[in-house]
């Protein structure tokens, strides 16, 4: 018994031996190009956040060195002068409303495609799909047609559907998989204890969801807080500019003349909203949508 136990220990210990050292290979390539990829995204920002609290002339003299004095002058400037706080300000309803909506609606019609078998429930889907797959540059004209049509041209509703509108196809695409693979037995067991199908979803269904829906917002959000091609064809109208807008408008009015610490000092402003939903959603981020499915 005793040499049996040995003999499984010698064989244990020589997997673990041979595992051990490809996995320190494969681990060592892997956390090198991680720690690369890192600098090349580290450094520019914190080199930005260095810049914003110098003078245009300190950032051509000395663009590496750190700032002679450290103040938030160019940050007040950027916030009153440029007009980042108003630019700012816009963006959040915009970005948040297309949010609400592209979150209610995708979800709801992701849970009916997945969940539901109906004529035409097939195609409606790949509808969805064919929508992932289409340029935005090529339906800008009919947009800015349509939106001056009912009035919506040039106002913060109509970004907010337009860009509903095309985030909404990725959103079911996404959520679609995650509601198809959610237990059948917990609906019917909802509908034993008599919930009707919108307290079956927005009460049990949805919030089993609730690490997809996180992923899906997070990747939204990111997507429309960037938009810039939809605002500069759609919003002509300088004070409903959102941020893309507004940093280039900043960046391109003076020339070489502009305050380059105020334009760093927007980017910043600009970067950190991103930061901290990032952070808020990061554990649902690095979660599997497996795991979710099963809690």
């Amino acid at each position: 018994m005793t040499t049996i136990k040995a003999d499984a220990a010698v064989r244990t210990f020589t997997r673990k031996s041979a595992t051990t050292t490809g996995d320190r290979v494969v681990g060592g390539i892997s956390h090198t190009i991680l720690t690369v990829w890192c600098i090349i995204v580290v450094l520019p920002l914190l080199w930005t956040v260095m810049s914003s609290f110098k003078s245009s002339s300190e950032i051509f003299s000395s663009p590496f060195s750190l700032p002679a004095k450290w103040n938030f002058d160019n940050y007040v400037g950027a916030w009153t002068t440029a007009g980042i706080g108003s630019f700012l300000l816009n963006t959040v309803i915009v970005v948040f409303g297309a949010l609400a909506v592209t979150m209610l609606f995708g979800a709801m019609c992701a849970y009916v495609l997945a969940r539901f078998q109906f004529p035409g429930s097939r195609g409606i889907y790949y509808l969805m799909l064919a929508g992932l797959t289409f340029p935005i540059f090529l339906a800008i004209v009919p947009l800015f047609f349509v939106l001056r049509s009912i009035g919506l041209l040039n106002t913060l509703p109509g970004l907010i559907l337009t860009y509903a509108a095309f985030a909404l196809p990725f959103t079911v695409f996404f959520l679609f998989s995650f509601f198809k693979a959610l237990p059948n037995s917990i609906a019917e067991a909802a509908a034993l204890d008599g919930a009707g199908e919108w307290r079956t979803f927005f009460q049990v269904m949805l919030p089993m969801a609730r690490p997809g829906l996180a992923t899906v917002a997070i990747l939204n959000f990111v997507g429309l807080w960037n938009q810039f091609l939809l605002p500069v064809a759609l919003n002509t109208d300088p004070k409903n500019y959102v941020l893309t807008q507004g940093m280039a408008s900043f960046a391109s009015q003076a020339g070489y003349s502009v305050d380059f610490g105020q334009l760093f000092a927007g980017a910043v402003m600009t970067i950190v909203p991103v930061f901290i939903v990032y952070l808020i959603f990061q554990r649902q981020l690095q979660g599997s949508v497996s795991q979710g499915t099963s809690k």
